[in-house]
């Protein structure tokens, strides 16, 4: 046994050990090390090891106690914790989260998240509009018809029963679509009369009247432009709010797609001011036109470009997001066959032909923005739901690798829902040749919008969704997501669901999609740590727990390569480390304690 004395544990995570003379150092001394743990370092051998010593946050060995110990040094002050056998992973890492959005929303919004019918929705919809003067905007965001008791949409007939006086919007969990009440409506010129904006659609009742539900951009926009706009400060407190969250949750870098210039300023102010304690990259919005894709170039073209970063890795300008299509929980995925209503029968569009969703963006101007963008050495995330959008974004990856070869853009495909055999053929060619191609998936679709998904995409083609087993098999990489706020954000929730690939509710069974596409733990931990910090630009600094690396640490209160799989959902983080500083303790737990 070595020298060292430990207090008794106590109700907070973190106790003060006695300071006793410890073992002379044959290293470099270390200013932190971990002890007597189960260290699962998703090396490429996944090495499992017992502790970690770290100087200056970065790690500087991986072994055994015995030899850890020998980077303590005899002066005062190395930091001693002992993880009590506790099992330790890499930081978790979300490559696809709105996490400054779902702040906002979830700070100053209606949480409908948990809703569970729309009587629910409507009365709380009434206590907000009770705090509110008349005329003022009630929005708020998260419902999911497949969660309610009615299964069917809200409307603006439940609505404007306990709302006449204040325009509402509420947006539902894949922000694709959302429903606004009649004053809403009436202020966005919105009526019975006003034809379906391209690549967005207004829902309708059998009589031609609108309902309230609009879906994708162009038709959310003239409901969206009314309400007053998130000021400067409620970003940054967003991002604050939801940062603690991430911390909670042995989070410690997230790529947040889609921002503008508020949400980089929210950023960047944070950082210069010591606040920001994760690892930022982001994805600038680049709307649907070469207009908006030379403003977004020019945006990237203002800040550090990659490899540079600011904070030392903690935030990253990584690229443009383009959307190719629109959802698969709004049937409005770009797809080769008819989106199902129950799961069974063919939806249809208001004019009577099969829906088979559609493009966001006109092809022919997409690859000109992708162009734009590779040739200037900008990575582009393209969202792709649909098997249709999906060929069509790899091919235009491999078109313009093809003619002017920029290996290590990593240019992505977000959400990668349904590939085609020939995405996969080209995935592969991509990843290969070119470092491209790489698709960031969300296994948290197919449980928490699961039940919605079952009934649009059916049982058929339902069995090749998320196919993370094929892409293994293939030898593709990819990267796992949350895409909060459409799905919680904690990631375990993501390692569970690539496993089981369940449900919520199981109203089309709990396994609806099959389990031959689902993996094992051990593939899931690395989607959400190793392979995930390429998509960041940081696999250099993240991702796994070797020599070199930063000290980004989750403490996990069980082994999760051992527990059984529905256990993994309800994994509870004890601590969370970035760059070796304790972010977060868990104020239950007595399990650990930290010393020296």
């Amino acid at each position: 046994m070595f020298p060292y004395r430990k207090l008794s544990a106590s109700s907070v995570l973190l106790a003060t050990l006695l300071l006793t003379p410890l073992l002379p150092a044959q290293n470099p001394a270390a200013d932190l090390v971990l002890i007597h743990g189960h260290i699962l370092t998703v090396d490429a051998n996944d090495s499992v090891a017992q502790a970690i010593a770290v100087r200056r946050g970065v790690i500087v060995k991986v072994g055994t106690n015995a030899e850890v110990l020998e980077f303590v040094g005899k002066a005062p002050g190395t930091r001693i914790i002992d993880l009590r056998g506790h099992t330790a992973t890499p930081g978790l890492i979300d490559s696809h989260a709105h996490i400054a959005d779902g702040g906002v929303q979830e700070l100053y919004g209606i949480k409908l998240s948990d809703a569970a019918s729309v009587a629910e929705i409507v009365a709380r919809v009434k206590a907000k509009v009770a705090l509110v003067k008349p005329g003022e905007w009630v929005t708020g965001s998260g419902w999911d018809e497949g969660k309610l008791a009615d299964r069917r949409y809200v409307t603006a007939a439940d609505l404007d029963v306990v709302a006449p006086n204040n325009p509402v919007w509420l947006i539902h969990t894949t922000g694709h679509y959302g429903v606004a009440n009649s004053l809403a409506l009436k202020l966005a010129h919105i009526t019975a009369s006003t034809a379906d904006p391209t690549a967005g659609t207004i829902d309708r009742d059998s009589h031609g009247t609108p309902t309230g539900v609009l879906k994708e951009h162009s038709a959310m926009e003239p409901v969206n432009r009314l309400i007053p706009p998130v000021s400067f400060e409620q970003m940054r407190q967003g991002i604050l709010y939801i940062q603690q969250v991430l911390h909670s949750e042995g989070m410690t870098a997230v790529k947040d797609p889609d921002i503008n210039q508020l949400h980089w300023d929210a950023y960047k102010s944070l950082l210069d001011q010591g606040q920001l304690k994760e690892r930022i990259c982001v994805l600038w919005h680049a709307g649907s036109t070469l207009q908006s894709a030379r403003k977004a170039l020019a945006q990237i073209n203002a800040v550090p470009r990659l490899p540079s970063t600011l904070g030392d890795g903690r935030l990253l300008s990584c690229g443009a997001k383009i959307y190719m299509d629109g959802s698969g929980g709004a049937r409005t995925g770009w797809v080769y066959d008819d989106w199902l209503r129950d799961a069974k029968t063919p939806d249809v569009t208001s004019s009577g032909a099969g829906n088979r969703g559609y493009p966001q963006i006109d092809p022919v101007v997409y690859r000109e923005m992708v162009r734009l963008f590779h040739q200037n050495a900008v990575p582009v995330g393209t969202h792709a739901v649909g098997d249709r959008a999906m060929d069509l974004v790899v091919d235009t990856y491999g078109l313009v690798e093809q003619e002017q070869p920029r290996s290590g853009l990593r240019h992505s495909i977000i959400h990668a829902n349904l590939p085609t055999p020939h995405a996969l053929d080209v995935m592969a060619n991509l990843q290969r040749k070119y470092d491209a191609g790489y698709p960031e998936m969300q296994p948290g679709f197919l449980w928490w919008i699961g039940d919605i998904y079952a009934a649009n995409y059916g049982l058929k083609r339902g069995q090749r969704l998320e196919p993370f087993r094929t892409l293994q098999s293939r030898g593709l990489l990819w990267s796992g997501g949350s895409d909060y706020f459409v799905t919680p954000v904690a990631a375990r929730f993501g390692l569970w669901a690539s496993v089981a690939r369940q449900t919520a509710k199981g109203t089309y069974g709990l396994q609806p999609f099959g389990t031959a596409e689902g993996v094992d733990i051990h593939t899931a931990l690395r989607s959400y740590t190793a392979w995930g910090s390429r998509q960041m630009f940081l696999e250099d600094k993240i991702g796994t727990l070797e020599v070199g690396k930063r000290a980004d640490i989750a403490v996990w209160d069980r082994d999760l390569y051992s527990v059984p799989n529905e256990q993994i959902k309800d994994l509870k983080c004890l601590m969370t480390l970035l760059d070796g500083e304790v972010i977060y303790t868990s104020p239950d737990s007595s399990e650990t304690a930290e010393g020296r």
